[in-house]
């Protein structure tokens, strides 16, 4: 299993997530935790991701998880999973938490993806709300991600578990401790949004990880690391 999560984007230095993939093909860019976003910026937050992956060698190509709920509300598991075994890695991006692990229910990547990272047949690359889904728990998350756009965008209750791929919670977008002031430097509205999340997992004895936007956790097989 090879997993690359990390706060924003790429973290201080691209390098560890190539190391992790080898030569850079295809990918699947998955931005379903913008799919509560009016059209224009969804669409301007896909190309934004798209750029630097393009620019690191990567062929990118948008996967709506949206084209994978069938008209029924049943997912079309069996298509999506033909489609993401085709790429080398999956790169999900950020925004809401809540929204994106329904969406990932009601195509059923909740399912597919765990099992296609079981037989290592591709990387999983999660910035933010993409590497957050991946924990076994979404506590503490509604900090910042507005739980009531699920209901809005998904028509479901928002679900408050998440993939369960990896052991611990994560917390990103975390001042950096170590320089002074560092906290000075993050909106404070943000700022506060990460102190509550933090403290809703500590007071539910939940274990985390905090990220800074400059930190990625990197899982290569039973080996797991900060970088």
């Amino acid at each position: 299993m090879r997993l690359f999560l990390s706060s924003y984007r790429f973290g201080a230095d691209p390098a560890p997530l190539l190391s992790l993939v080898g030569r850079p093909g295809r990918v699947g860019v998955i931005a379903a935790a913008a799919d509560a976003w009016p059209r224009t910026a969804r669409t301007s937050a896909v190309v934004s991701d798209v750029m630097p992956l393009t620019r690191l060698g990567f062929t990118p190509e948008e996967v709506d998880l949206r084209d994978y709920i069938g008209s029924d509300g049943h997912a079309r598991s069996a298509v999506l999973r033909e489609r993401l075994a085709g790429f080398g890695m999956l790169w999900v991006r950020g925004g809401n938490t809540f929204v994106l692990r329904a969406q990932m229910a009601r195509s059923g990547a909740d399912r597919v993806i765990p099992e296609l990272l079981l037989g290592d047949s591709l990387v999983y690359a999660g910035y933010s709300a993409g590497a957050c889904v991946m924990t076994p728990t979404l506590h503490g998350l509604d900090s910042s991600d507005d739980p009531a756009e699920v209901v809005a965008t998904c028509g479901m209750e928002p679900l408050w578990d998440g993939l369960g791929v990896v052991g611990f919670a994560i917390v990103p977008h975390h001042p950096p401790a170590e320089l002074p002031g560092a906290e000075d430097a993050v909106p404070l509205e943000d700022a506060a949004a990460v102190r509550r999340t933090v403290t809703a997992l500590r007071l539910a004895g939940i274990e985390y990880r905090t990220l800074t936007d400059d930190q990625a956790i990197v899982v290569n097989g039973d080996r797991t690391e900060l970088v």
